[in-house]
Parts: structure tokens; sequence; C-alpha cells
């Protein structure tokens, strides 16, 4: 069984470690539901619904370096690159890496601790590879109707560590499956760019928000310019919210943004906020994600 946190305002399930063995996602602190308990409220549904497809993402999981991995343009085929949260994965070709490719993999050793029923603590401890070696430590914890998740990352290679991190957020609010019942708000008009023609027919840009006209039936992706406009003083970074349900969950992080992509399917809406990590040899940095979930 996995860990759970909980307060007044939340339940919060973990998976339990070693459920996710994936080369993918941040094997620690890996959120499967979060449940907002004014009303019952669930928000978080698995990457696919078909067993077996997709990465094997879930609920509220981050990922580093998915188009930045460290050090792989100069490993050689058949040496190790460290994919952190995860393991040390191994080049098998001379072509690109690729976020779903099975590489084989070394996983780290990792730790948890439940320090209070609202507190959960995640080590990922280094593993030294041609330079690079890191910790990362995340500490998990609820206040009132927020969920907050604290991430460190010492550097203790001899290497600069420079990648992106992201949380993929896998959402839908009470099961909903995605279409006109919700809404997504950035705090900066939208100018989206996509990358395959057709992807967004049912999506559709107001200023700051992107509504949809029908039932999501296919697959949507899309990037978003303004990222510079993206921690204004409204406070929150996004904000979906399910109309009928009158629930929602909005991201009121403060962090620099590198980046922001929206990926979603039939039943999943993925706002996703990257954020660029430059840490020299025998620095640490440290960065936080606040989730507010709600109802009207």
């Amino acid at each position: 069984m996995g860990y759970q946190l909980k307060n007044d305002h939340l339940i919060v399930d973990f998976a339990e470690q070693g459920f996710y063995q994936g080369k993918r996602f941040d094997w620690s602190g890996f959120i499967t539901g979060v449940t907002l308990r004014q009303g019952n409220h669930s928000f978080c549904v698995p990457e696919s619904l078909v067993p077996g497809l997709g990465t094997g993402g879930a609920g509220l999981c981050n990922e580093f370096g998915i188009a930045d991995p460290i050090g792989y343009e100069d490993a050689k085929v058949g040496e190790l690159f460290p994919k952190l949260g995860v393991g040390l994965l191994t080049r098998v070709d001379e072509e690109p890496y690729q976020f779903h490719k099975e590489y084989p993999l070394i996983p780290y050793r990792q730790e948890v601790t439940q320090e209070s029923s609202s507190k959960l603590c995640f080590t990922v401890f280094p593993q030294e590879c041609r330079g690079y070696a890191a910790q990362l430590e995340k500490q998990i914890h609820i206040e009132d109707n927020r969920l907050i998740l604290d991430y460190t990352l010492h550097n203790e290679g001899s290497k600069t560590i420079s990648t992106t991190e992201y949380n993929h957020n896998f959402l839908g609010i009470d099961q909903r499956g995605i279409g006109s019942g919700y809404t997504l708000k950035f705090p900066f008009e939208l100018v989206p760019e996509v990358d395959e023609e057709g992807s967004m027919d049912s999506l559709l840009f107001q200023d700051s928000e992107v509504n949809w006209n029908d039932t999501q039936d296919s697959w949507f992706y899309f990037r978003l310019q303004g990222v510079g406009q993206a921690n204004e003083p409204q406070g929150w970074i996004w904000d979906l919210y399910h109309h009928e349900s009158r629930a929602g969950v909005r991201e009121i992080s403060i962090y620099p943004v590198d980046s922001i992509a929206v990926w979603g399917e039939k039943h999943v809406i993925s706002p996703e906020i990257f954020i660029k990590l430059n840490v020299a040899p025998g620095d640490s940095y440290s960065w936080s994600r606040i989730y507010e979930f709600y109802t009207k």
C-alpha cells in the first residue's frame, strides 16, 4: 500500500515505492490521487485509460530532461547517462534521446519518511556517472486546501547540471471527460503554437482562456508564448475549472517559468510548466509548486 496525506480539506494518495518503474517520470513522490473533502471531488487521472498504453504517468508526477537529458549528447553508445529521479540509463544508439524509449536502467536508491499525517519526505541518493551526481530531496505537505511540493537539488558531481523540470499534471475533475464543461485559464493573453494541424480543432482560445466547443475526441497539444508574463500579481500560473462539478484546481507557485505547454486527451488535461535548472558543482537549488483545490 502506498502513502497518504490527510487533513480536514484534502486526501492525497501516493503510489507505493516501486509501483512505477518507467524510464520517464521521477519515481519519488508519485501522486496518484487528490480528493477535496468538500464535495468529495477528485482530480487525478491516469495518462491512458487503456492498460499498457502510454508511458505510465498518472496524477501529479514530474520529469527531468524530457528534451535536454543530462549528459546524453556526449555519451557514447553503451555508456550511462543520468535521468534525475529515475536512475542511470544506457545510450543504445546514435539517435536523439526519446523520452518514451526503453533505455536499460540502473535505478537510484530512494527513501521515504512520513513526518506526520500531513507531510512526507523523499530522498533520491546520488550515483556518480561521468562527472554527474545529484541528490534530490522532495518534501510534500498539505496546508488547508493546498498541496505544497518543495524540491531541492544538490549537485554533488564535478559537472554542471543543466536541464529542465516540469510536473505533468494529469487532471480530470471528477473523472469528467474533456469538453465544453471545462475552462483552463492563464494570467496572460494566449498565443498558442501548434505542431500538427487539426490537433486543436475542438479548442477555443479567447484572451486568457481555453474552452472547448464540444467533447474532445482525440489528443491535443500546444505551447504558449508570453511566458515572461506568467508570474503576474494574480498569484497563479494556471487555473482549471469544471462548471458542472463546480470544482477546480490552480497552481499558485512563484518561480521562473521557462516555457509552458498543454497536452491532453479525451479524459485528461495536462498544463505543463517548465523550469530551467543550472546547478554548478557544489551548489544547490530549491523551488516549489503549490496547488490549490477549491469549489465554488
